[in-house]
């Protein structure tokens, strides 16, 4: 079974732009069942149809299936409200490949950022701009921030 294994973090100060460019993503959600996640995702001019099982830890079973763009922009019409938007950056630093999320909309000023590992027990080398982790805070999920945005509760969370 395909698994994903990543730690999540909150990203601190400028530093992560310098020489960033990014691509833009819409992702919906057409399921936010705790046991299993189906969501629609548009990235660029790709589309992406992805189930994600129940978080263990840093730990879940993933599918990821490319699906073609159109297709992939009428099921974001089908999608629970909100819709997520932002931009997203691929940084490498130290062996590994960071994908930092700028939020958009609802979430703006949150920025994110993932690591994906082969193994939990790896300690990735952390840049530089990584922050606080929050890979266990289910409110950082996504499809938790479509839900409940984080413009919605940052204040009251002292972010």
């Amino acid at each position: 079974m395909p698994v994903e294994i990543e730690r999540k973090f909150l990203v601190v100060g400028e530093q992560w732009r310098e020489g960033a460019q990014g691509v833009r993503i819409a992702q919906g959600y057409l399921s936010q069942d705790p046991g299993r996640t189906v969501r629609i995702r548009l990235a660029g001019d790709a589309g992406f149809l992805t189930i994600k099982g129940r978080s263990e830890g840093i730990r879940r079973a993933e599918f990821e299936y490319a699906i073609p763009f159109q297709e992939a922009q009428d099921l974001l019409g089908l999608c629970l409200p909100s819709v997520i938007d932002k931009t997203r950056y691929r940084i490498p630093h130290a062996g590994h490949i960071w994908e930092v999320d700028e939020f958009h909309g609802e979430n703006a000023g949150l920025i994110i950022a993932e690591v994906e590992l082969e193994d939990d027990s790896i300690c990735p080398d952390l840049p530089p701009w990584v922050g606080a982790e929050v890979s266990s805070e289910t409110r950082y999920f996504n499809s938790c921030l479509a839900v409940l945005p984080f413009g919605k509760w940052a204040s009251e969370a002292g972010i």
